[in-house]
């Protein structure tokens, strides 16, 4: 079964443009070191009817999500854990990761991202 790394984070709309950017450049890193899929996924649909008939809405309660800002949930697919920890260990290596990377100039505020590794359980 694939592992997938899995992001949720908040960028301020105004932003989109320079995150964009930086989604396809990293997304090129990663897939040119091993990764099998790069996914950025913006919001489209937040508030939807809950089993119970009640709008559940958990991203933008789960980031604190503000007025002229938007979610993203990005995920990158791997062979396997393994394959997760070599890929990154190059991806981390790569000195085009540097470029634009500072963490004080990001076009999203790190501190508000969820992040995780997932064992897929079903791949349907």
């Amino acid at each position: 079964m694939v592992y997938v790394d899995g992001f949720v984070l908040v960028v301020p709309k105004k932003n989109l443009k320079a995150y964009r950017k930086m989604a396809r450049d990293g997304g090129k890193i990663w897939r040119e070191h091993g990764a099998l899929e790069f996914k950025e996924c913006i919001a489209d649909q937040l508030s939807v009817p809950g089993m119970d008939g009640k709008k559940i809405s958990p991203f933008p309660k789960m980031v604190k999500l503000r007025k002229g800002e938007t979610v993203f949930f990005s995920y990158i697919v791997y062979k396997s854990r393994a394959h997760r920890n070599r890929v990154n260990a190059k991806v981390m290596k790569d000195p085009r990761m540097g470029e634009g990377m500072d963490v004080n100039n990001m076009p999203f505020d790190p501190k508000r991202m969820a992040y995780g590794g997932f064992k897929v359980l079903v791949d349907a």
